[in-house]
């Protein structure tokens, strides 16, 4: 996939980007955190970034929910200027995520968590029909439906989050930091999980700071540094790039 696209008139080979930011700068009070940041997330893509400690991540992420609004710049979502807009606003429009730590509730049982997902959507039958394919997709989640959700293991809570962010009905999938807190021998699984969720024709963007097994499952990847994007390439290009590679892949 060719990462040289103009993403700043939103589109790539005619198609329009699913979710953009265009010249986006962030402050927190007087500290600058976001830095004319610009990159396009497309229809049926798995994309991520990287970054350290205080990067920038989380806040790109919480700017494309609409948990931050820019100082300046613009995020779109299909192309419409969002934002001002509200979370509610763009979850409803195809945009929901997996946070860091999961966020359950943890005193509510697997069933009703996984409800909360679709608290914005109206159509039962339609409900229903996401529910079973979650059903599906994550058999232990169904057995453990009447658990309460503080109960489960890390691996457990992990497919609990994702499938309550995919009873919104996402176009495109926000995850913070996916691997964090889980068990090495759940991480391979975990990003497996992922590369189903995708397969099934949701665009995710993945923020990790796992960057050899996030770009392994990624079509392209940017890396943030004090808020800029410094590489901007396919994944393949990122994982050969020896600034990465000694910088995020401890080689060099």
């Amino acid at each position: 996939m060719n990462t040289t696209n103009d993403t700043t008139n939103g589109t790539a080979s005619g198609t329009t980007a699913l979710l953009e930011m265009r010249g986006v700068n962030t402050h927190y009070g007087a500290v600058h955190i976001l830095k004319d940041v610009e990159f396009a997330i497309y229809p049926g893509e798995l994309v991520c970034l990287l970054g350290g400690n205080a990067s920038g991540k989380s806040t790109t992420l919480k700017t494309l929910l609409g948990m931050v609004t820019p100082t300046t710049g613009d995020v779109f979502l299909n192309g419409e200027v969002v934002t001002k807009e509200s979370i509610s606003y763009r979850v409803e429009r195809g945009v929901t995520m997996v946070p860091e730590n999961r966020r359950l509730f943890k005193r509510l049982s697997v069933k009703d968590n996984l409800k909360l997902g679709a608290f914005l959507r109206k159509n039962r039958s339609e409900i229903d029909a996401d529910l079973e394919r979650i059903f599906t997709m994550f058999p232990r989640v169904k057995e453990r439906l009447s658990q309460k959700a503080g109960t489960l293991s890390g691996g457990e809570q992990q497919m609990v989050a994702m499938g309550r962010a995919l009873m919104s009905d996402p176009k495109v999938l926000l995850m913070d930091e996916p691997s964090m807190g889980l068990a090495p021998a759940l991480v391979q699984t975990n990003f497996e999980l992922i590369q189903q969720i995708h397969s099934e024709g949701v665009a995710i963007f993945v923020v990790e700071q796992n960057a050899n097994m996030a770009l392994s499952i990624a079509d392209r990847g940017w890396v943030l540094q004090t808020g800029r994007v410094v590489l901007d390439d396919t994944a393949d290009a990122l994982l050969a790039n020896p600034d990465l590679r000694a910088s995020y892949l401890g080689e060099g």
